[in-house]
C-alpha cells in the first residue's frame, strides 16, 4: 500500500475516536486496511476511520450516512452521521465488524447476504437520496479501459457495452428510482456486528441510492453466468432472496429477465477492469479475467434487451 499524507492524521482520528468509546483502551496496534486512491481505511481497536474518495459529495454522503443510521438492522450504523473534513478528503468513522473469511468459501454467507438485499430493497428510503452508482461505476471502468491503451482483449468488451441499454450505460435515467439499492454487492460488503458472532450486516455506504433492484444480484449472478459461482451457491443465494420477499425478480420461474442487464452490465465492468490491471502490470490474463473477457465475446453478438439470460 502507498502512503499518504492523508494516513498519520487519519489513524489519529481512529485512536481518538476508539479512545473515545472504550476506557481504558486495549490500545493495540492501529491497521492500515486499505489505502487507495479511492478510500482509506484504518482501524484501531473497535472503531475504523474512513477517508472517502476525493470529490465525495458532502449532501449526498450525508443522506446516506442518515439512511445507514435508520437501518441499524440492515446497514451497519455510522458512529456518527455527519462526515468529518481532513485534509481534501471527507472522513468517516464506524464500530468496527469481523468480515467473510476469504479463505473459507464454503462458510460464505449467500443467504445473509441475499436476506439482507431483500430487507433493503423493500424498505423505503427514510431520506431523499440520490441513484445508486452502480452504473456509473461501469462507465469509469469503460474509460479507463479505453485509457489504458491498446489491448487485444479490449474490443469484445466494447463491443459488449455498446449493445447494453441507454440505462444501463448511465446515458438515461434509470428504470426504477425510488427503491433502495446498495449499488455494489459482494461478500466484502459484509461484517458481523457486534464482533465475532453478532449478525450479518451490510457496509460500504458509497453506492447507496435508488434505483433498479436486479443491479445489486448482479455480480453473483454474473459469475454464475461465467462459471465462477458454482450452481449450489447462486441457487442457495437467489432462493433466500426470493424466500425474503425480494423485489428484483418473480417469486418464481426464470430470473433472467430481470437480471440479464445487470448482469452483463457488471460483466463487462469486471472484463474492463481486469483489462486495465493486466495493461498496468504488463502481464497477460489469468484464467478468471479471461473467463469474464470471453462471456463478453458472447454477448456482443446479441443485443441483451433482445436475449434476456443469453449471457449465460
Amino acid at each position: 500500500m502507498t502512503a499518504t499524507p492523508l494516513l498519520p492524521d487519519l489513524t489519529a482520528r481512529a485512536r481518538t475516536t476508539a479512545h473515545a468509546r472504550t476506557a481504558p483502551c486495549p490500545c493495540g496496534a492501529t491497521t492500515t486496511l486499505t489505502d487507495r486512491p479511492d478510500g482509506t481505511v484504518v482501524r484501531h481497536e473497535d472503531t475504523v476511520a474512513k477517508a472517502h474518495a476525493p470529490h465525495t459529495d458532502p449532501a449526498d454522503l450525508t443522506a446516506r450516512l442518515t439512511t445507514a443510521a435508520r437501518l441499524p438492522g440492515i446497514l451497519l450504523p455510522p458512529l456518527d452521521p455527519t462526515p468529518l473534513h481532513l485534509h481534501d478528503r471527507l472522513v468517516t468513522c464506524w464500530p468496527y465488524g469481523i468480515p467473510v473469511d476469504p479463505d473459507d468459501p464454503d462458510a460464505a454467507p449467500w443467504e445473509a447476504a441475499a436476506t439482507l438485499l431483500a430487507h433493503l430493497h423493500r424498505t423505503p428510503a427514510p431520506t431523499p437520496l440520490p441513484p445508486m452508482r452502480g452504473p456509473l461505476k461501469a462507465v469509469r471502468a469503460i474509460t479507463r479501459l479505453r485509457e489504458a491503451g491498446p489491448h487485444p482483449a479490449a474490443a469484445p468488451v466494447l463491443r459488449a457495452w455498446t449493445r447494453l441499454p441507454s440505462w444501463a450505460r448511465a446515458e438515461a435515467l434509470q428504470p426504477d428510482t425510488t427503491t433502495l439499492c446498495h449499488g455494489d454487492l459482494h461478500l466484502g460488503q459484509l461484517v458481523r456486528h457486534p464482533a465475532p458472532d453478532g449478525p450479518w450486516l451490510l457496509i460500504d455506504v458509497d453506492d447507496l441510492g435508488v434505483g433498479v433492484p436486479a443491479w445489486d444480484l448482479a455480480r453473483p449472478a454474473a459469475w454464475y453466468a461465467c462459471g465462477l459461482l458454482p450452481p449450489d451457491e447462486w441457487s442457495r443465494f437467489l432462493a433466500a432472496y426470493r424466500a425474503a420477499g425480494g423485489p428484483a425478480v418473480p417469486s418464481t420461474g426464470d430470473p433472467w429477465p430481470a437480471l440479464d442487464v445487470p448482469a452483463r452490465t457488471l460483466t463487462v465492468q469486471t472484463a474492463a477492469l481486469a483489462i486495465v490491471k493486466a495493461v498496468a502490470a504488463d502481464r497477460p490474463l489469468d484464467e478468471v479475467e479471461r473467463a469474464v473477457v470471453d462471456a463478453c465475446d458472447r454477448m456482443g453478438s446479441v443485443p441483451a434487451e433482445l436475449a434476456p439470460g443469453s449471457a449465460k
